[in-house]
């Protein structure tokens, strides 16, 4: 029969066998090179003030608006009224084709000298939307459109992508005219 003092004991060498071993250590092969230390990289050499200050970096237009060098060009109010008179929202009913020829009516309504219209167009094109359309050309990358042309393929790609042609194709030719209805009617 076993005392208390002799279980306990026989417990802690048990725990002790179990939980203890000696730590292997590797002996280097000289026959190899040491492995490379691990690259470390500088810390970051700002203060805590500038590192808490928000980012200025990113916030750049899409639209890129080539230099104008004419001496005292300005937009004048009436025409920035006139663009957000009939903005572009991005809905489905909308036609992009539709509102680009409108847009391009009234930016051709004011000239100016030495300055190429096109320029005109890319100033004033962000007054021109609102809703979708505006979230739209804000999530476009920075300095993405240079040019017109670039505006004009991305918007109708966007609001009147291929997908939608290939829908109203499909839609023309399945037309179908039932036996007791009028042509006018049916395409009705």
């Amino acid at each position: 029969m076993r005392t208390r003092s002799q279980s306990r004991r026989r417990r802690q060498q048990q725990v002790q066998q179990t939980f203890v071993k000696p730590f292997d250590l590797e002996k280097p092969n000289n026959n190899q090179e040491p492995p490379d230390p691990p690259i470390v990289t500088m810390a970051d050499n700002r203060t805590m003030a500038q590192m808490l200050q928000a980012p200025t970096e990113g916030y750049e237009d899409a639209i890129v608006v080539p230099a104008i060098t004419v001496d005292n060009f300005e937009l004048k109010h009436s025409l920035l009224t006139l663009v957000q008179n009939k903005q572009f929202f991005g809905h489905d009913k909308e036609d992009p084709h539709a509102y680009i020829r409108y847009f391009n009516k009234i930016t051709s309504t004011m000239k100016f000298p030495n300055v190429p219209s096109t320029s005109v167009k890319l100033m004033l094109f962000p007054f021109s939307l609102e809703g979708a359309a505006r979230i739209w050309l804000e999530k476009e990358p920075p300095r993405s459109i240079s040019t017109w042309d670039d505006l004009v393929l991305k918007f109708i790609n966007q609001f009147f992508p291929p997908s939608k042609t290939t829908n109203l194709h499909n839609e023309i030719t399945r037309f179908q005219q039932r036996f007791d209805e009028s042509f006018y009617e049916a395409w009705d």
